[in-house]
């Protein structure tokens, strides 16, 4: 469970709690984070309740559901 603040995004909330490995790139596996921090890039897409988003776009909620889209098991 992250604190967050009122109007914050997803993006912010994760930023502040440590992480910046939110999903890995396609093609190599290379780690993805936070970019352009306003919804163009889709560098800090994740899972948000069943459906990929970019983090930067969407605001925190109670209960929210979050999960990278990392693809190794190791981390």
């Amino acid at each position: 469970m992250l604190l967050s603040y009122r109007g914050e995004s997803v993006l912010a909330a994760l930023t502040r709690a440590g992480f910046h490995h939110l999903r890995d790139a396609p093609e190599d596996a290379a780690p993805r984070g936070a970019f352009c921090c306003m919804g163009l890039c889709q560098e800090c897409i994740v899972q948000v309740d069943g459906r990929q988003i970019e983090s930067c776009r969407q605001l925190v909620t109670d209960g929210l559901s979050v999960t990278s889209l990392k693809r190794r098991s190791d981390v």
